[in-house]
């Protein structure tokens, strides 16, 4: 069996036609789970599924499985009537990690197994009497102004929320005085965190700007959710250390840039193959927080496995376009700008997507980015083996970056610029880490 190691003991296979599956191949297939941490009986139970699976198709290698070939097992499972639902569902998610951490292969190689991979906006939204001309404008407005999708269907949403809570009265006849009432309701009666008001506040003010054009006006003194005052979570480098080495391939790869260059995690998974610059050892952030491009550091510890990933993007891309497909999301007017650039190689997602799905608004196939759901379940869990007692999640290795580099003796508006913060006193909380009051006072308890 063809394998290479990228250093971590993580099998690498460069030529998946070479794959031979025996009981060699299940053994360092078992090996690879144990090495990223996975309990024993979890390792067994993705064994025995892989196997299954590998007896099912008899014949055919699994270099030319087909994600079809995977919904005939998971059928031929439901059929049976003596295996669960929740085993069924093991099975799926048994496979997945087969193909995508192990073996490195897509399963639309042969075939694309399509599904969405957003939810569309329901249009039986509950209304008033402007009902769903209000919400077509507003969807319109939102996307003229090429806000992301999720800002979509979080404006959506409180919009939704705020025409409810004064029905019957018509979007039109509402006021300042509505939506301050609404505000206290959130605040008071809810008992909304103060972002989520905030969130609730800037939907409002779209409507009543860009959908009704009405001048909102003052809103006047309206009860807000208290901000409590916390300071970020840091790991110690020796647990970011321990951390990444707990995880293996794309995670690994992921929360090391997360770390090693202070990225959010949405910024992780939208980052495009143009954006990495190996010359310059840099990232081009594009659209970070605000709509804001920012540059940053490409840890020279990633170069080698970041081209990895990129090769394994390009087989994967040259195979969707063989098969018609291999789009990727552009802004509209870049795509009308530069039509044939959503199938160009340099504008593909690093972490894509193991399947092709139906972008819910222009309803085209196209791959899109990795769910970033999978990292912070991956890192939750590598955390829990590590016994590491911290709230940890992905945005706490950003905290860490920051908090590393000012202990370094970099200065503020370096960091500052390297996260992409608009106003340095939001920096300047890790400077409150660094110098927590009364760490020199020494304990009574310890002269006792």
């Amino acid at each position: 069996m063809d394998s290479i190691s990228n250093g971590k003991g993580t099998p690498q296979y460069d030529d998946a036609q070479s794959i031979t599956v025996d009981e060699g191949f299940w053994r360092e297939y078992r090996d690879f789970m144990i090495r990223r941490g996975m309990p024993d009986i979890n390792a067994r139970l993705y064994l025995y599924w892989g196997k299954e699976f590998a007896a099912f198709m008899k014949k055919t290698p699994l270099h030319k499985c087909t994600a079809q070939d995977v919904k005939n097992f998971v059928d031929h499972l439901s059929n049976g009537g003596k295996i669960k639902r929740w085993q069924i569902d093991k099975a799926r998610i048994a496979l997945g990690h087969l193909y995508r951490d192990f073996l490195k292969v897509s399963l639309t190689t042969a075939m694309p197994f399509v599904r969405p991979q957003h939810e569309t906006i329901k249009e039986n939204v509950k209304s008033n009497s402007s009902g769903k001309d209000i919400f077509k404008r507003l969807q319109t407005e939102i996307r003229v102004r090429h806000y992301s999708i999720r800002t979509e269907q979080t404006y959506i949403q409180w919009v939704n929320r705020f025409l409810h809570f004064h029905r019957p009265k018509l979007a039109e006849d509402l006021s300042s005085l509505d939506v301050k009432t609404y505000l206290d309701h959130l605040a008071v009666e809810k008992m909304i965190s103060a972002s989520t008001q905030n969130q609730a506040l800037n939907a409002i003010v779209f409507l009543f700007t860009h959908v009704l054009k009405k001048d909102l006006g003052e809103i006047g003194e309206f009860t807000r959710a208290k901000r409590p005052v916390r300071l970020p979570v840091v790991l110690a480098r020796e647990e970011v250390d321990r951390v990444l080495n707990a995880l293996s391939g794309t995670y690994a790869l992921m929360a090391g840039l997360l770390y090693g260059s202070g990225l959010r995690l949405m910024e992780c998974v939208r980052l495009r193959v143009k954006d990495i610059d190996f010359a310059q050892k840099q990232i081009i952030v594009r659209d970070g927080k605000g709509q804001k491009d920012r540059i940053t550091i490409l840890p020279k510890r990633f170069h080698q496995a970041l081209r990895e990933q990129l090769d394994f993007v390009k087989k994967l891309h040259e195979g969707d376009i063989a098969k018609g497909f291999g789009e990727v999301y552009l802004w509209p007017s870049l795509e009308r700008k530069f039509g044939n650039a959503p199938k160009e190689f340099i504008w593909q997602y690093v972490f894509p997507a193991n399947n092709l799905s139906v972008d819910p608004r222009s309803g085209k196939v196209r791959r899109h980015h990795v769910n970033e759901n999978a990292l912070q379940k991956e890192l939750k869990k590598a955390v829990h083996l590590l016994n590491i007692y911290k709230k940890v999640s992905c945005h706490t290795l950003r905290h860490s970056f920051a908090t590393h580099l000012l202990e370094s003796g970099y200065d503020i508006r370096t960091v500052q610029e390297l996260l992409g913060h608009s106003d340095v006193s939001t920096t300047m909380i890790y400077t409150h880490v660094l110098n927590t009051p009364g760490l020199a006072v020494r304990s009574p308890a310890d002269g006792m």
